[in-house]
């Protein structure tokens, strides 16, 4: 039998934007339990995560407990129905309609900030074993003596997390591992880094000719031109990551039929979470991620309709940063950038869902900076952090700020995408 499904079968045992509509209801109070963990092998625990250390400290000891409300999310009528129509798109360049239902489920409150907290915990604690100094002790009573770590094949090394759930299996958090620098995942991190948010196969400039992931940028003219088709084929060859989150929430939702599943991540392990979310139509809070909404395209997946009068697909995903951390926002870019230094290319910025942005620039004085991405910084300095905080678009103070649909955002509008004749 296949090692991710063994692995499953254990764990039964500056951009524009327009306000988006939050559902009030009266909260449902979650306590969680740690199920089971997922790893590469052994080795993944000298880990460390891009650009940062990503540890936090083990004397906090909250209370785990989550507000979760009533959520419209739109699923489609089957999954085999959307990756007919998934393949169709890859292969023929022939869209097929999906036919999307619409249905309740208790999601996480994001306007809660103790919530959002303890789910930015989660994703931290996707870096690293409980049994290391780094993880971060959520709560005593929780029985990590029942999660252990298992290695996959080498095609699928590098995907990495948690899954949690309630005590009564109502609602189960699967939380995404990010980027880390160093460790044996580290290759297939920033090869999906760069597959999923660089504009055209991570080619900052002429430099990076030997830095590339794949060959689909076109050398006819004095224009940056960029072959979709070839994209696309890259992703499906080489971006791994997608496919086996999908096989693991597919598991997931055989081993817990009658749960409500979330998914939580950080950096890229939110921005896989954001593209599984919109596969299956499950809450999603990523925190931190680079734009994930171009990289959909780029999968082909298929995507609940838009609202009337707004051109956005209907999906149940809140991405969570501060504008002090230049990854999500697009802006770590350029050859002399800390993130091309490192050679990755993280130039996307526009994301699928609504977006909560603290204003870290306005209340704490912080400047841009690619050290204020490690989600250390979100959870201890900004998520911890008691008081209402500025709002960009109105005067209106608020403990979260306002969930807003990135409406009017374009990513890599110096590069033109087509149909190209590719020289190889």
């Amino acid at each position: 039998m296949h090692i991710l499904a063994l692995g499953i079968i254990s764990v039964a045992s500056a951009i524009q934007l327009s306000a988006s509509p939050n559902v009030t209801a009266a909260p449902t109070l979650l306590q969680f339990d740690l199920s089971h963990q997922f790893a590469t092998t052994a080795q993944d625990t000298d880990q460390l995560p891009l650009l940062s250390d990503y540890s936090l400290p083990r004397h906090f000891h909250p209370t785990l407990s989550l507000r979760a409300v009533p959520t419209t999310v739109y699923r489609p009528s089957s999954y085999e129905a959307l990756q007919h129509a998934r393949w169709r798109s890859i292969h023929q360049a022939q869209s097929e309609p999906v036919e999307w239902i619409e249905t309740q489920v208790l999601g996480p409150d994001v306007m809660d900030r103790h919530t959002l907290a303890q789910l930015a915990r989660m994703a931290a604690n996707a870096y690293q074993l409980p049994w290391k100094d780094n993880w971060y002790e959520l709560d005593p009573t929780w029985n990590t003596n029942a999660s252990f770590p298992f290695g996959w094949d080498s095609d699928e090394n590098g995907f990495r997390g948690f899954v949690f759930r309630s005590r009564d299996n109502s609602t189960v958090v699967l939380s995404i591992k990010g980027t880390a620098l160093r460790g044996p995942t580290s290759k297939k991190d920033k090869l999906n880094d760069n597959l999923l948010f660089s504009c055209c196969c991570a080619r900052v400039d002429i430099s990076w000719v030997f830095s590339t992931v794949c060959d689909c940028y076109d050398w006819s003219g004095f224009h940056s031109r960029c072959d979709d088709p070839c994209l696309s084929a890259a992703l499906i060859k080489d971006s791994l990551f997608y496919s086996t989150g999908v096989r693991l929430v597919n598991n997931l939702r055989f081993l817990f039929p009658h749960a409500d599943i979330w998914l939580v991540g950080h950096s890229l392990g939110g921005s896989l979470a954001s593209l599984l979310g919109s596969t299956f139509g499950l809450p999603v809070v990523a925190f931190q991620a680079p734009g994930e909404r171009m990289a959909a395209h780029r999968l082909h997946l298929p995507l609940p309709p838009s609202p009337p009068g707004l051109d956005l697909p209907r999906v149940p995903i809140t991405h969570v940063y501060h504008n002090a951390d230049p990854i999500p926002q697009g802006a770590c870019t350029g050859v002399a950038s800390p993130c091309a230094q490192a050679g990755y290319a993280l130039e996307t910025r526009c994301h699928l869902g609504q977006t909560i942005v603290y204003d870290t620039v306005t209340r704490l004085g912080w400047h841009a900076d690619v050290r204020k991405h490690p989600i250390k910084e979100l959870v201890l300095n900004v998520l911890d952090l008691e008081g209402p905080w500025p709002d960009a678009q109105d005067s209106i103070k608020r403990e979260v700020p306002t969930p807003r649909e990135e409406v009017d955002c374009v990513d890599c509008f110096k590069w033109e995408f087509g149909h190209f004749k590719h020289k190889t």
